[in-house]
């Protein structure tokens, strides 16, 4: 029998290798690429011209921006706490059976004070009834006290929501006014921000999540019930505990009227107008507006229609809780 040869080896790596090599050194020229156009563009008589021309509305920007801080800063954004793993830390929790069979177990979290560890009833009822719970469970009692609390909490949420999405809108339209290319957005946005002149905003809304928890005693099984206190379940708790309380002609209770829903109106009935400088969305598309009264609820004011206006954030800033006749 005549003996062949066997042919050279082509391992699948070998033919691989060089295609492995190109797209690597393709990607590399591509970043390049891209790095020198970003530099060119940034460099270019047109995106300084740009900077230029909007100047002005990134100072304002900015300035807002700090304003959004100091909201964050000095607002009320925690309520009630849960006292079940109030000594928790006293003690020591071991699992201690003795069977072979080992698998991940479910564990309580008896030291967190939003967490309310309950039996499996309570939990699901609270799915069912999450405020009614919520009060229950985590000391928010309908009086006078917790409902001053509550609406200065809504007051914070609601005001750092608008503040937070008027920050966003304006900076769309910063990059909207520019209109950089397409690969500047998509791959360069801090940087082309940071260009312009925008200080960005890291902050967020810290809504508080209060939970009630069931873990079985094996750590078997598990169920919870999660309530985030954003701005339209605080509207809700706050009708809830005005419900209970009697004394609505009390500072508590009038600045209990204060939700969403007035806010709009006041809005609406202003023409969403400033009511000191007279300056409106149709002047400037992107004005924040916030909600004032007229008499402060700390001098004796209440939060009826005809003691709340409209006014810029700029004007808000000034006024605090001046009297009219202190201005």
């Amino acid at each position: 029998m005549t003996h062949i040869p066997p042919g050279p080896k082509h391992g699948g790596g070998s033919i691989l290798w060089p295609l492995v090599v190109a797209l690597i050194a393709g990607w590399a020229i591509y970043r390049l690429v891209r790095f020198v156009r970003k530099k060119q563009y940034f460099a270019s008589e047109e995106f300084v011209a740009h900077k230029a021309r909007i100047r002005a509305f990134v100072s304002e920007h900015n300035e807002l921006k700090s304003y959004v801080h100091s909201i964050h800063e000095n607002g009320t954004f925690q309520l009630g706490t849960s006292t079940t793993g109030n000594h928790a830390h006293l003690a020591k929790f071991e699992n201690t059976s003795k069977h072979n069979y080992r698998r991940d177990r479910n564990e309580a979290n008896y030291g967190a004070t939003n967490i309310h560890n309950c039996s499996l009833q309570v939990a699901r009822k609270a799915a069912a009834d999450p405020l009614t719970y919520l009060m229950k469970y985590f000391g928010i009692k309908a009086n006078q006290e917790n409902l001053t609390v509550v609406e200065a909490f809504n007051e914070s949420i609601s005001r750092l929501e608008n503040a937070l999405e008027n920050l966003q809108q304006r900076e769309e339209s910063i990059a909207a006014a520019i209109n950089p290319p397409p690969f500047i957005l998509k791959h360069y946005k801090s940087e082309f921000m940071e260009h312009v002149g925008v200080e960005l905003s890291s902050i967020q809304v810290p809504y508080p999540v209060y939970l009630f928890e069931y873990v079985s005693a094996g750590g078997n099984s598990s169920q919870r019930t999660t309530i985030k206190l954003d701005g339209e379940t605080t509207d809700e708790l706050i009708e809830i505990m005005s419900q209970k309380i009697k004394f609505r002609k009390s500072v508590a209770g009038q600045r209990a009227l204060m939700t969403s829903k007035l806010r709009t109106f006041i809005k609406e009935r202003d023409k969403y107008t400033c009511q000191y400088c007279s300056i409106s969305v149709t002047d400037e598309p992107h004005l924040l507006l916030e909600i004032d009264h007229k008499i402060p609820l700390s001098k004796g004011g209440m939060t009826a229609k005809d003691n709340l206006q409209t006014l810029c954030w700029k004007c808000n800033r000034s006024k605090s809780n001046k009297l009219p006749h202190e201005l």
